[in-house]
């Protein structure tokens, strides 16, 4: 009992002095005892718009298209439903009050503690496939800038002589054989350099593809394209294409499942707020600059405008260049940082059903530091990655693709779980007015969804009739 006594009274006096530690330091520390959080609604905004604007935004001229003038307005639809369902997701970073709550660090953690069991379950699922879908995209998008740097080059240097057909098997098998190599760096996705390296680039092309729009528009001296959009073959076929532009759409906005990290990062105690305000100040900064690029695009190459804005000029093949190889290297990156919480999900499960398996061997490289070395991450690493490169050579569509990624997140992970975990903090009670309108929302995001990845797998099946596998060309 003595003893019993002494440790109680041990414990109590190390957690008093904890406690008078993070007063002293209370200039270093936020309430979770973490290091101070700094982020600001600028910084915040920053971060939101870096993750939105992306290799998406080449897709949307082209989902106008299918969709005719009206997409634009389609576009500012999916805008406003995000901001709206980003709100609630804001409200979920604490639990209970929004300035004193247990913080919850990850989406699946806000999941877990509001919803619980099956709901972080079927959470997971849904991250991690759209993760590994996220890959298979941004390879088959690389892919083709690095198959575009060839043919504008080709057309440039013949004095637009020859057509210049591009075979990609060997673009998409040396993206493969990069992502092998970074694949292996630990915690690569944590680089702070990465970041600003991946910013700087989705503006860099992005705003190529803008200006040359422009240019185009101007050349042409008139807008082209129509109410209708593009014509097809059949009625069926005008429909899948449709409903493939909205899942292509639903990609280009995808952030909520980092909404909450990104939250992580701001300055207590006012959170919540400072969240929201980020959020309407970088939906409306995006969905702007998205609705120009679409349409301007679609201004300038009408009912023809390819899957991939940048593929339509081959002129000033220079600055063409330089957008692709933008595009290039913020995909490299981006495919880790998509990739990494998957690698580590998998490796952190394995390891703890079989000890043997996280068992490292240090490596000393010449002139680097030393490496820990694991034979499974290895293995596993790579053939994540060698799967990822062969599905992307077997159905490398890019529209295709992202339609069925857009669709499959954009539902459960930006929609459902937000107002679910809305109705359950806010307690607001079965078939009230409120809860007949959140539900009418959520119903109408899944018909959407379901439509978008529905038109998105019929376009990987008809794409697949008049294609040979391994033979992706541009």
């Amino acid at each position: 009992m003595h003893n019993t006594q002494d440790m109680i009274t041990e414990i109590s006096s190390a957690a008093t002095t904890i406690t008078v530690s993070h007063h002293q330091d209370g200039s270093l520390y936020d309430d979770d005892g973490r290091p101070k959080r700094t982020g600001t609604i600028w910084m915040t905004s920053s971060y939101i718009i870096t993750a939105v604007i992306g290799s998406g935004t080449l897709s949307l001229a082209w989902s106008i298209a299918q969709l005719g003038w009206s997409g634009g307005l389609v576009v500012m639809i999916f805008g406003l439903v995000t901001l709206y369902t980003s709100h609630f997701l804001a409200n979920s970073y604490r639990a209970g009050d929004p300035i004193t709550g247990k913080r919850n660090y990850t989406y699946m953690e806000a999941v877990e503690n509001i919803l619980g069991g099956k709901n972080s379950i079927f959470c997971g699922i849904i991250q991690y496939a759209n993760l590994y879908g996220t890959s298979i995209g941004y390879t088959i998008a690389a892919a083709i800038s690095m198959m575009a740097i060839t043919k504008t080059n080709c057309i440039h240097s013949s004095h637009a002589k020859k057509t210049c057909h591009v075979f990609g098997n060997r673009y998409i098998i040396w993206f493969g054989v990069i992502q092998l190599g970074f694949s292996q760096i630990p915690n690569f996705h944590k680089m702070r350099w990465l970041s600003i390296l991946s910013s700087i680039m989705s503006f860099t092309y992005s705003l190529i593809g803008l200006a040359l729009g422009i240019a185009q528009v101007s050349e042409n001296r008139a807008f082209k394209g129509t109410i209708a959009g593009a014509e097809a073959e059949t009625h069926a076929k005008k429909v899948w294409a449709i409903f493939q532009a909205l899942g292509n759409i639903a990609f280009a906005y995808s952030f909520s499942d980092i909404l909450i990290e990104i939250q992580d990062t701001i300055k207590s105690p006012l959170e919540v707020r400072t969240m929201k305000r980020a959020t309407n100040l970088s939906i409306a900064t995006t969905t702007t600059f998205y609705v120009l690029c679409g349409c301007i695009g679609y201004g300038a190459f009408g009912n023809s405008t390819p899957g991939n804005l940048l593929t339509a000029f081959d002129k000033p093949f220079w600055l063409v260049d330089i957008a692709n190889l933008a595009l290039i290297i913020q995909l490299v990156g981006a495919y880790q940082v998509y990739s990494q919480p998957l690698f580590a999900f998998v490796e952190e499960r394995t390891t703890k059903k079989w000890e043997i398996i996280g068992k490292e061997h240090k490596v000393q490289i010449p002139f680097l530091p030393s490496y820990n070395l694991n034979i499974f991450r290895i293995i596993w690493r790579s053939l994540y990655v060698v799967v990822s490169t062969l599905i992307a050579m077997l159905i490398p569509f890019f529209n295709d693709i992202l339609g069925v990624i857009g669709a499959l997140g954009f539902w459960p992970l930006s929609v459902y779980f937000p107002v679910e975990m809305y109705i359950k903090q806010k307690k607001i009670p079965k078939w009230s007015g409120s809860w007949i309108l959140l539900q009418s929302l959520s119903i109408f995001c899944l018909l959407v969804t379901f439509a978008a990845l529905v038109g998105s797998i019929v376009g990987v099946l008809l794409d697949l009739k008049t294609y040979k596998p391994f033979s992706a060309s541009l």
